[in-house]
């Protein structure tokens, strides 16, 4: 494990990465305190998701982040993980209306944000188009398609994408669209295994799964998630860590010393009273 990351990745670096197939780790974070903790670890990259507003902010799902939220967790993760390659997450509606406003927002995670790169959903034409206007902000892209957060509503719920041959199809189609268009990086996520392999195969860019099986460039899990700090862990992760309990535990052992008078002694005090006092 390194103490301290020297040189930042860029978005090139991912891409040589998957030439040389060596698989990317990457995760997410939300503040400085775990940022710190993921740049100290042999983590590739760091991304800021919106998945804050459920594991962090306490909402039912994403679509209640905004660009501000972003904005303020990602300058906290980048004061925690000063060195290490950057994704934030562009929430719902800030890259839906138009292209102007799409330009502002992104520039916005990485002018304010301190993010590198920035990340949004879907491989529609309308997508693509917003691809675009970022690329010519000189802002690196990440494309995020199969079970996409922010589109719930229309999938009725967190469903597994690309089940049918057309949706298959789709899928792979609007990946090799989504890498055309510029995009350096792409997360797949809640499809099936085959899926994840075809596309990972097809495109040049490195594809980062969740939930997306075995033979993709890279795997990508919510912090909270991996290290047992969540109340809803989904299907594809595994847990590496009981942290829910570890804190518990802490937090009781702390409520006990208290009321038992063990905590504080008289070497958590400043300038303890002496016998002569």
């Amino acid at each position: 494990m390194n103490e301290t990351v020297i040189n930042k990745y860029t978005s090139n670096h991912f891409k040589k990465m998957k030439s040389e197939g060596k698989k990317i780790c990457m995760v997410t974070a939300y503040d400085y305190a775990m940022a710190r903790c993921v740049q100290t670890s042999d983590i590739d990259l760091i991304l800021v998701g919106d998945s804050l507003g459920m594991v962090v902010l306490g909402y039912e799902n994403t679509l209640s982040v905004t660009i501000e939220d972003m904005i303020h967790h990602t300058t906290a993760v980048r004061r925690g993980a000063p060195n290490s390659f950057i994704i934030s997450d562009m929430p719902y509606m800030s890259y839906h209306l138009n292209l102007e406003q799409t330009k502002i927002n992104a520039a916005k995670l990485i002018v304010e944000g301190g993010a590198d790169a920035v990340k949004l959903e879907g491989g529609s034409e309308s997508r693509l188009a917003a691809i675009s206007a970022i690329l010519d902000c000189q802002i690196p892209v990440c494309a995020h398609i199969g079970l996409t957060p922010q589109s719930i509503r229309i999938f009725g719920g967190y469903k597994v994408q690309g089940k049918t041959p057309q949706a298959y199809s789709r899928l792979l189609k609007q990946a090799v669209a989504l890498e055309e268009t510029g995009a350096f990086m792409l997360v797949l996520e809640g499809v099936p295994e085959a899926l994840g392999k075809d596309i990972a195969n097809t495109l040049n860019i490195p594809v980062i799964g969740i939930g997306a099986g075995r033979f993709v460039d890279g795997q990508v899990l919510v912090i909270n998630d991996l290290l047992g700090y969540s109340d809803i862990v989904p299907k594809f992760v595994k847990i590496y860590a009981s942290l829910d309990k570890v804190i518990v535990d802490a937090l009781n052992q702390y409520c006990a010393e208290v009321r038992e008078k063990v905590f504080p002694d008289e070497n958590n005090v400043y300038y303890p009273i002496n016998k002569e006092e």
